[in-house]
């Protein structure tokens, strides 16, 4: 394996000598010749003669036409000299990128560059050779050529350049979004031309620098929304949360006491420097409660602070029966559980702590289940619930007429009177 590595960076090396070679022949050849050619001309061996127009005033001062002649050595004299000058850029060029360990390719693009230049340069002499417009003419149409076509994107990302300098909205070391190219990453750097920025997640899914270079051309900011995660670097921290499902079996204040728990820990540093505290948000929904866990973080160690308090809140949840995580279609992880073993062992299972009720005794005066929206969600469930089972009760509240509202399963509630079912199992609350 390492003799062929070696072999292979020994057939590269001679390949560059190689064409480093060709280069230093090229450029002396060019000089050669266009000396020659030089010679030639101040010895008055022109080759050949090539007429050009041009305006000259009379003896009046009016404009009059003349021509004038120009020797084809000297013309050929030029180009060479040109061709000359571009081989000793190119090799200068070659060396000062090697110096700095760049990539041949850089040779490759910088070297393009100078060979249009080169042609610009010969065609321009030719048009002031043979041409009818003063020297100034081709020069001046390509530059507004040039204008007009090319510089309007290069004009902008200078102003745009100009304007990140002075009015500072991102500086080097910022984590930005750009929501138009579902971009975000860390500023690297902020060039005339581009802005250089370390690519946060692309190749993970999470919010974490990838080492991944991206080039933003600098003219786009003016048009697109930039998000400054970090608009004060002393200080960045943003507003994150952790979201925890809960069944309606645990104990709301225990649940609480062990998120608040838990962010308090991880992030204690953080919440002395901010003076914010975390704090909890809830809502409910079909299988559980949603408690949300709003904290300060920092923007650039958010995933971090994230792991840590799920796992710290997971292991408390694992130790503790009277809090556990909420699973869609089941009552809980632990009733899941509980189930599958009274499916397996019935004679060994515990009775159910739950009651049935006759389905013409509950109603939902809500509608959700009547929606037109939630009908194929209706459908759903009551195949699921054909083949496994109520796996989840119901939440209702007793009525002062002795019937009852639901207030948790509307769409279970509706696939069992798909189904046909008299009772249903179900958690009875008393009205306040």
């Amino acid at each position: 394996m390492w003799q062929s590595k070696i072999a292979w960076l020994g057939v590269r090396h001679l390949r560059a000598i190689e064409v480093t070679r060709t280069r230093v022949l090229l450029l002396l050849v060019f000089v050669a010749a266009t000396v020659c050619l030089f010679e030639l001309d101040a010895n008055g061996t022109t080759l050949a003669m090539l007429s050009k127009a041009k305006f000259e005033p009379d003896a009046h001062g009016v404009p009059v036409m003349v021509s004038e002649a120009k020797s084809l050595s000297a013309l050929l004299g030029t180009v060479l000299a040109v061709a000359a000058a571009y081989e000793l850029l190119l090799l200068l060029v070659a060396v000062f990128v090697r110096a700095r360990k760049g990539a041949p390719s850089e040779v490759q693009m910088l070297g393009a560059l100078l060979r249009a230049l080169a042609v610009l340069v010969i065609m321009i002499e030719l048009l002031r050779s043979v041409g009818r417009l003063p020297a100034w003419a081709p020069i001046a149409a390509f530059a507004g050529m040039l204008m007009g076509w090319s510089l309007q994107a290069p004009v902008s990302g200078l102003a745009a350049w100009v304007f990140v300098n002075v009015k500072r909205p991102f500086r080097l070391g910022d984590r930005v979004m750009l929501p138009a190219w579902g971009l975000t990453g860390d500023i690297k750097e902020i060039g005339m031309m581009y802005t250089v920025l370390n690519q946060v997640g692309g190749t993970v899914g999470s919010e974490e620098a990838a080492g991944r270079d991206v080039l933003i051309p600098n003219a786009m900011l003016f048009g697109n929304v930039v998000i400054n995660y970090t608009p004060m670097q002393a200080a960045a921290y943003v507003l994150d949360e952790v979201i925890i499902r809960i069944t309606y079996s645990s104990d709301w204040e225990v649940a609480e006491k062990v998120l608040m728990d838990a962010a308090s820990d991880v992030t204690g540093d953080i919440i002395q420097k901010t003076g914010q505290a975390p704090y909890i948000r809830a809502d409910m929904y079909d299988y559980g409660v949603y408690m949300r866990l709003r904290y300060m973080t920092l923007a650039m160690d958010r995933p971090r602070i994230v792991y840590e308090i799920t796992r710290r809140i997971y292991q408390e949840f694992q130790k503790r029966t009277d809090v556990d995580f909420a699973i869609p279609y089941v009552f809980s992880h632990r009733a899941g559980l509980e189930a599958a073993a009274r499916h397996l062992e019935p004679k060994q299972s515990a009775p159910s702590p739950h009651v049935e009720i006759e389905v013409a005794q509950i109603h939902d005066p809500s509608g959700v289940a009547a929606r037109t929206e939630n009908a194929s969600q209706v459908q759903g469930l009551a195949e699921k619930i054909a083949q496994l089972g109520l796996l989840q009760p119901i939440v209702v509240e007793r009525r002062e007429d002795g019937q009852f509202n639901v207030i948790a399963g509307h769409l279970r509630l509706a696939a069992c009177k798909m189904l046909g079912w008299k009772t249903i199992s179900a958690i009875a609350k008393m009205s306040t």
